[in-house]
């Protein structure tokens, strides 16, 4: 009857069988460390499923300098140190989203505001500011595209953006008054 330490060579060359045997004398070992750095059993179960993914690529590295059992609590114990590192930078990543949502959906507050805020102030305006304001403004078209789209010159529409501007501006200090 073959030992562990036969098994674990054996296992070492690639033999599938004697990797079973390996990984099955020794889960419990491996998900009782687990659970126990962890306290759940869903992480338990994570964390002694990639041990065992890790044992398949790892095992050819066991020198022997020390007991197998030694050397897989050190993999057990390194992998829950891992999951704990992965969980708190998920716990931070989650946080900083909610954080960042929560500017986010402000400053889209803010904006609706504004973008509401000078919607009316447009529909105040006579029709040639109006009509220049809305197509470079909502429609994002040049002076150039304007200036065609109203039959006048482009520098026509850069002057009465610039008398928008300072309406805006205007009308804005007042509110704020």
């Amino acid at each position: 009857m073959a030992r562990q330490s036969d098994w674990i060579e054996m296992a070492k060359r690639g033999d599938r069988d004697a990797f079973h045997r390996v990984l099955e004398e020794n889960y419990a070992m491996i998900h009782r460390v687990a659970y126990r750095f962890t306290g759940t059993m869903q992480d338990a179960d994570d964390i002694a499923q990639d041990v065992c993914l890790k044992l398949a690529e790892k095992i050819r590295s066991f020198r022997g300098d020390s007991l197998f059992s030694t050397w897989l609590y050190r993999l057990v114990v390194n992998a829950c140190a891992d999951h704990r590192k992965r969980r708190q930078t998920n716990t931070r990543n989650d946080r900083s989203y909610a954080e960042l949502e929560q500017q986010q959906q402000a400053s889209s507050a803010d904006d609706n505001r504004m973008i509401a805020w000078l919607y009316r102030e447009i529909a105040q305006l006579e029709e040639p500011l109006k009509a220049t304001a809305l197509l470079v403004l909502a429609e994002n078209l040049s002076h150039t595209e304007a200036g065609k789209v109203l039959n006048c010159a482009e520098s026509t529409v850069s002057w009465r953006m610039h008398e928008l501007r300072k309406i805006l501006k205007a009308r804005k200090e007042a509110s704020h008054a």
